[in-house]
């Protein structure tokens, strides 16, 4: 059975979902009351109608910028949460075996509905000390190496893989580098193509760059409805592309990170939708929404040879991106 899960931390409230959480606020009150009267409880349905209908509204309307305000939020739920919620008896390891333990990488094994599972994610952290021994999530090259050693041990008992992208990218410090990062990312990559087992990657939260990516090669790539992927942030984009990042909400519609966005574009297969108003308030829904999604890739998955599951990788991401042939040559388009 999943490990005892803690309960959601209060989440912080974005300006534009301020107007369906001040509603929601005024319900509580309401239903608080002793002895409510039957005029009360008109009063409390006839607010809930009204906040449902506006959280309905916003939500269909957010702008590429506010989904990556979503997909950072501070009260989304992080890789842990949903291991304690789909992930029985887990097991994290730790290590890489030639340098240190990197804590932006959860890694370990559990059971996911009875199956055994290899399981991988970044976790940013919430209070400042977990933020720190997190490195926010910034995975370093230990990590990679840690993650790359649990999937061939995926691979020796043939144990599927399931991945939980998180991050605003690998970590660019100068230790990093030292110690072979760029290196560490590309074999990340190398080993993910020839793996004979089945590879589920999920993006719940940010998906930055190749520090994503490096645990993004699977057979079947997902996201939640208010995550974003992009190889660099709207801020990096627009500090580049415009000398200012306060532009960062035009890069952020430029760049086409929004599930919807990937999916249109061929890299994703599928948008696991979350909870109404977001994951952060309610991450138990988000997680049976989740562990719905990854049973059904599984199923299809599975039954497959270790060949047929590398075959088809290689044509999977054969298809991505397009071309044009101009003068009897081939040429990005």
């Amino acid at each position: 059975m999943p490990t005892r899960k803690e309960k959601a931390p209060e989440a912080p409230v974005l300006d534009f979902e301020r107007p369906v959480v001040e509603l929601q606020r005024k319900i509580a009150t309401l239903k608080g009351r002793s002895r409510a009267s039957s005029d009360l409880a008109r009063e409390i349905r006839r607010i809930e109608e009204r906040a449902e209908g506006l959280q309905r509204r916003i939500f269909s309307e957010l702008s590429p910028w506010q989904k990556v305000q979503l997909a950072r939020h501070p009260g989304r739920p992080y890789t842990l949460d949903y291991l304690a919620r789909i992930i029985g008896d887990f097991r994290e390891l730790h290590g890489d075996r030639s340098f240190a333990d990197d804590s932006a990488m959860i890694g370990g094994i559990g059971y996911f509905e009875g199956i055994p599972v290899v399981v991988l994610g970044q976790q940013k952290g919430r209070k400042t000390k977990e933020k720190l021994a997190r490195n926010l999530g910034m995975v370093k090259p230990e990590g990679y190496r840690k993650s790359m050693r649990l999937m061939q041990l995926a691979a020796r008992f043939r144990h599927p893989v399931l991945c939980l992208l998180d991050t605003p990218g690998a970590f660019p410090g100068i230790d990093a580098e030292e110690r072979g990062q760029a290196e560490a990312v590309a074999k990340s990559l190398e080993v993910m193509a020839s793996l004979p087992v089945p590879i589920v990657s999920v993006v719940i939260g940010e998906g930055g760059s190749g520090g994503a990516l490096a645990i993004g090669v699977a057979d079947r790539v997902m996201m939640l409805e208010n995550a974003v992927y992009s190889v660099i942030s709207p801020e990096g984009c627009a500090s580049i592309l415009f000398r200012s990042d306060e532009r960062k909400a035009e890069a952020a519609a430029a760049m086409k990170v929004t599930a919807p966005e990937i999916l249109r574009l061929g890299v994703i297969d599928e948008i696991i939708p979350e909870a109404p108003g977001g994951a952060h308030r309610d991450f138990d829904a988000t997680a049976r929404n989740l562990a719905a999604a990854i049973r059904r890739a599984l199923d299809e998955l599975m039954p497959l040879s270790p060949q047929e599951l590398k075959n088809r990788r290689y044509e999977k991401y054969r298809r991505m991106g397009a071309f044009v042939e101009a003068g009897g040559r081939d040429r990005l388009s």
